[in-house]
């Protein structure tokens, strides 16, 4: 029996749902949705740690900070590198999505999206960071069950169904039957790895020196994991690494594609992994309902077409995949009661403070 304090609590808690990116964090709330979806980036003062930007601000001074300010990415492969940080970023979400909000209460319930490969040291990171930036309960969801969730895949039914969640960070494969997962496969492959790899191409094949964000940017504009109806053309910008003079350098689609190739295969074989695992039956059900690509990653021009050419079974992106997680995770606080038992935590499947 609830006691007066829960009540009152449940009555008027501001109910959130985070999905804690490598890349992006975004924020949902009961009732409003997404309210906030900002690149995982903080700017700190050098000489006293105080973080000064956090988000898209932090994000446009990346690689173009003086020497007075860090520009610190908190999140790591999908789980906390820097703790106080990150700390801070969840501080000031938060208290952005108070800001769009009546509710009274300071301290909100929150469901935090994590991969499902972290150990028990990293899921505790993750609670203690949303603990100390003012959550008043704190459950942990994984990332490819929040996903399909916020994909709409009938997770609690009889029939299978699948999701390929592509972060920046980690990427993370699911085939779900009954409300639990049958096979999952984490890996720390994702988009972060695409950047690095169109980094280390131009430098080895154009001696061309480029930053993260502009690999990213190429990538965004112009990657691809299948040949494209139409062939075009990357201006990419960087510092000659010969003469070392400012260059502008025209780089095929086609050159892209083959610089991001073994990340992306990677990917697909992973993907092959987890099927060749899966029961025969639920297999007859993934050929009906197809595999549903969620996360930045799953907006790679033909990474579908790519994906459904090698294992033979249709393969479709998820609506709005940047916002699945956050979008399943406010989806299990809005109906919390069927499906809290897809909560993970500490020990017992939800952590209360």
């Amino acid at each position: 029996m609830l006691s007066p304090l829960d009540y009152f609590f449940g009555l008027f808690s501001l109910d959130i749902g985070i999905d804690l990116g490598t890349a992006n964090t975004l924020v949902s709330v009961r009732g409003k949705g997404i309210v906030i979806n900002e690149p995982s980036f903080v700017a700190i003062e050098r000489k006293t740690q105080r973080p000064i930007e956090v988000g898209s601000r932090a994000k446009e001074m990346w690689n173009k900070n003086p020497k007075d300010i860090m520009i610190v990415r908190p999140v790591r492969d999908g789980v906390i590198d820097k703790f106080e940080v990150t700390e801070a970023m969840l501080h000031h979400l938060i208290g952005k999505a108070h800001e769009q909000s009546w509710v009274p209460i300071p301290r909100p319930r929150v469901v935090v999206g994590i991969p499902s490969g972290v150990t028990e040291v990293e899921k505790r990171a993750v609670y203690d960071a949303a603990v100390s930036a003012g959550a008043r309960e704190v459950h942990l969801i994984e990332e490819p069950v929040a996903a399909a969730i916020g994909a709409g895949l009938p997770v609690q039914e009889t029939r299978g169904s699948m999701i390929v969640d592509i972060g920046g960070g980690t990427t993370e494969v699911a085939v779900f039957s009954l409300g639990g997962i049958v096979i999952s496969r984490s890996i720390r492959v994702a988009g972060d790895e695409m950047d690095e790899d169109i980094v280390q191409y131009m430098r080895r094949k154009h001696n061309l020196l480029i930053g993260e964000p502009t690999a990213e940017r190429v990538k965004i504009e112009k990657g691809s994991a299948f040949p494209l109806p139409r062939e075009d053309i990357a201006l990419v910008r960087g510092r000659h690494l010969v003469t070392g003079m400012p260059t502008s350098l025209e780089v095929s689609t086609i050159e892209i594609r083959d610089a991001i190739s073994g990340s992306v295969g990677i990917i697909v074989d992973t993907i092959k992994d987890a099927l060749d695992d899966t029961p025969p039956e639920l297999v007859g059900d993934l050929m009906e309902s197809g595999i549903c690509l969620a996360g930045g990653g799953g907006l790679l021009a033909g990474l579908a077409d790519r994906v459904q050419e090698e294992v033979n079974i249709r393969c479709w992106v998820a609506d709005d995949p940047l916002t699945c997680v956050a979008r399943g995770a406010g989806r299990v606080l809005e109906d919390y009661n069927n499906l809290r038992r897809l909560l993970v935590g500490l020990e017992r499947g939800s952590t209360r403070h």
